[in-house]
């Protein structure tokens, strides 16, 4: 088993720019990635297991709802910690900061905002403490980049509504407790409910065959005639703003954790290569090999300053919706980019399991669709600045 010898790269001194709270968030995030994470988190991914004993740690570190307030058993942290938390658990895998991802702003922050009272005091406390865990049910089998046009609906039985219809690629699915499900009632209009499991006629069976995101657990939801009490309906928002503003909190978290990927993906090509000898010398004193290392912390400095920039908005709510798009397609753009290069500095051994890189690299392929591909990103980013939409 390789120690874990991680090197954050800070090459304009962004630290400064942070507050005593924040070091001390990250840094805690950061030496339990190294003690929990890194040791496993291989076997795991060949494996194509999601290692469930973590689960605990990411709920101790803050990785479950880290802004939510503690009244609700959440840590009350700022926007910038939680960016920080989550850059920390993607250095070590996208897949275990996908479930943080989730549980944090696709299943405690939409029963935080658009819940009542008693859901919050329900549900937020014990997925805090991971005691419960969630999952988020928008994308279905034939509708991914268009939401809007999901044929997942709930009748109004009186006493109960009667939800049909199936989700597909959902993080956590298989062994969620429970599912925030984006569904159209009978006049179209999209709600979001909470379906429990255990509720009859709800199964999640688990998709295999991922060669992406291995050490996250993937899978269905499927609604046969489900009868989900009425006191389940989220009352304080409705249409596709509601799962659209779950989405905003979550690709910023993943603006903050692709840096991570790529930082880590930097880190160890630039430990390889000053210990790697060919020619009489280390390939680090190669000008193509440098071209690519500086290229690397050239376009990881420019993500931190953008990211950084976006978490003082959105602690002040000012960033809106078409920033954040641009923040998660250029910033997995980037670290995809860094994985690739990275990968061939090292040559045959980048391949392998010995490293991280091409886990990374593998990872990033799905974190570059999910939460809203690159493409439908660029065009959101053309929308805000043409005034003229392309979708339709």
């Amino acid at each position: 088993m390789k120690p874990d010898l991680f090197q954050a790269p800070d090459y304009y001194n962004l630290d400064d720019l942070l507050t005593e709270e924040h070091k001390l968030v990250r840094d805690s995030a950061r030496a339990w990635v190294k003690r929990e994470v890194s040791p496993i988190i291989e076997e795991y991914a060949q494996k194509a297991e999601f290692p469930k004993q973590i689960i605990k740690g990411l709920a101790e570190i803050g990785g479950f709802g880290p802004y939510i307030p503690a009244e609700y058993g959440g840590a009350g942290l700022d926007q910038i910690s939680y960016g920080l938390i989550m850059q920390e658990i993607e250095r070590g895998d996208s897949g275990v900061r996908s479930t943080s991802s989730v549980q944090s702003s696709l299943v405690m922050y939409p029963i935080w905002k658009y819940g009542n009272e008693e859901q919050r005091m329900k549900y937020l406390p014990k997925l805090a403490t991971g005691e419960l865990m969630g999952c988020f049910g928008l994308t279905e089998p034939n509708h991914g980049s268009d939401p809007g046009s999901m044929i997942t609906n709930f009748k109004d039985m009186g006493n109960h509504y009667l939800l049909t219809g199936a989700k597909m690629w959902i993080s956590n699915a298989p062994f969620a407790d429970i599912a925030i499900v984006w569904a159209k009632d009978e006049e179209g209009r999209i709600h979001g409910l909470i379906v429990e499991r255990g509720m009859e006629g709800f199964t999640t069976p688990e998709t295999h065959n991922k060669w992406s995101l291995r050490a996250s657990s993937t899978g269905e939801l499927i609604f046969d005639n489900v009868k989900v009490p009425k006191e389940n309906l989220l009352p304080n928002k409705s249409g596709l703003g509601a799962p659209l503003g779950c989405l905003d909190s979550a690709r910023y978290g993943i603006a903050w954790g692709a840096i991570g990927a790529a930082m880590d993906c930097y880190d160890t090509a630039l430990r390889y290569a000053k210990e790697r000898i060919q020619f009489e010398k280390p390939i680090a004193g190669t000008q193509l090999q440098q071209k690519k290392l500086a290229e690397m912390i050239t376009e990881i400095t420019k993500a931190q300053l953008l990211t950084w920039r976006l978490g003082v908005l959105r602690n002040e709510g000012r960033a809106t919706s078409a920033q954040i798009s641009m923040a998660k397609r250029n910033n997995v753009d980037m670290a995809l980019n860094i994985a690739r290069e990275a990968r061939q500095i090292l040559g045959g051994m980048g391949i392998t399991g010995e490293y991280s890189i091409m886990r990374h690299m593998m990872n990033l392929e799905s974190v570059i669709t999910y939460e809203g591909t690159h493409d439908i990103h660029l065009l959101i980013t053309g929308f805000d600045i043409t005034g003229i939409s392309a979708f339709k």
